[in-house]
This record gives C-alpha cells, structure tokens and sequence, in this order.
C-alpha cells in the first residue's frame, strides 16, 4: 500500500474525510477501473498484444510496451488518446505533491483501486487474447 495511504491514516478522520474516502473509492473503481479500463483501454490494449503476437514486426517488437499502449502504429483516435491521457495523467500526479493529508492519501487509495481493477481486467483480456480463437476487439490500427 502506498505511503501516502496509510500515512493519511495516521490522521483522525472527521466525517468528512471518511465520506470523500468512501464516494471517492467508489467513483475511482466505476470512471477509472470499469469504464475506462475494463470497457475501454484493457481490450484495446489486449487486442495490440494479439496484433503483434499475430504480425510480429522488429520495432513493434522492440518497443512493444510502447506500441500495446498505442504511442504508434495506430489509429489518429488511439494516438491521440495515448499522448493525452499520458500527459494528463503526469500533470495530475504532479499536482498531487501539493495536496495535504489525509487527502492525499484519500486520492492515492481511489487510485490503487482503479489501477487494480485495470490490471485484473488487461490480465483476463490478455489470456482471451492470445489462448481463444476470436476475440472481438480491434488493436486501433490503421
């Protein structure tokens, strides 16, 4: 567990604190874990693991954390979205280093449970991907 979460519980919690914790954990899980990751960017990205372990290339294999990720060799749409979401998400981390406690600590929690619900989700997608024979999600090429 993050630092930043088990020092915010080093603090006393008003109402609140635990309110925001509580809406902020859950609303964290349904954007972030299920309709971004597990509707959205898990099965694109399990689709690029499929892609390019069905058309193996020697730079898209080089770089293929880059390429399942959608940073090239995809759709203006994918490029995109991969760039933003990318700056975005380093703009709001920085950001971050300003915010005080327990609050910190209540937005570092909701991200652990996104990101954990993210995993899961790439991981399932990724064994449909390469162990069934369809799997109905495009890589976003072009």
């Amino acid at each position: 567990m993050s630092h930043h979460v088990t020092s915010a519980f080093e603090i006393s919690f008003n109402l609140w604190h635990w309110i925001a914790l509580v809406l902020f954990a859950f609303f964290m899980a349904y954007y972030e874990g299920f309709k971004g990751f597990q509707k959205k960017y898990s099965p694109r990205v399990a689709a690029r693991v499929r892609y390019l372990r069905d058309q193996p290339d020697t730079l898209r294999s080089l770089l293929a954390p880059l390429f399942c990720i959608g940073y090239f060799h995809a759709n203006k749409k994918t490029l995109i979205k991969a760039y933003v979401l990318t700056i975005g998400i380093a703009l709001l981390v920085r950001s971050m280093n300003y915010c005080p406690q327990p609050w910190r600590g209540i937005v570092d929690l909701g991200v652990m449970i996104g990101l954990s619900w993210g995993l899961i989700a790439f991981w399932i997608f990724a064994y449909k991907a390469l162990t069934q024979k369809e799997f109905n999600y495009s890589p976003e090429t072009p």
